[in-house]
C-alpha cells in the first residue's frame, strides 16, 4: 500500500503540469462567460457581441494557438483586452475551453 502511494507521489514529480492539475473545459467556459463574452462570442450559438473581435472558435482554429500561447496571452496585460487578472487555474480552464472549440482538419474522402 505504502509502495503504491509512494509511486504516485513519485509518478506526480515527473509528469508535466498540465497533467498534474488537470483542466475543467465546463469551468472555463463559464469564466469566458462572465468576463470575456462581453466582446468576444464564446462559443457558436451566443450572440456576436463585437464583430472587431476574434471568436472564441476562430481563436481556437489559428495555428499559433497552443496550451502555453494561450497561458502567455491570458497571463500578460493586453491594451486592447481589460486586465481581468485571471488566476494560474481560470487561465488553465479558459485556454482548455478555447482549446476545446479546435474543429479537427478535414479530412480528405475517397470514397
Amino acid at each position: 500500500m505504502r509502495a503504491g502511494l509512494a509511486a504516485l507521489v513519485l509518478l506526480g514529480c515527473f509528469l508535466p503540469a498540465t497533467l498534474v492539475e488537470a483542466q475543467d473545459v465546463e469551468i472555463g467556459r463559464q469564466t469566458a462567460a462572465k468576463w470575456c463574452s462581453g466582446c468576444h462570442q464564446i462559443d457558436p450559438q451566443s450572440p456576436v457581441s463585437n464583430d472587431t473581435v476574434p471568436s472564441f472558435a476562430s481563436i481556437a482554429r489559428m495555428s499559433s494557438t497552443t496550451e502555453m500561447s494561450l497561458a502567455a496571452f491570458l497571463s500578460t496585460s493586453h491594451n486592447r483586452m481589460p486586465d481581468f487578472s485571471l488566476t494560474r487555474t481560470e487561465i488553465r480552464d479558459v485556454s482548455a475551453y478555447i482549446l476545446s472549440l479546435k474543429q479537427p482538419a478535414p479530412r480528405n474522402r475517397t470514397d
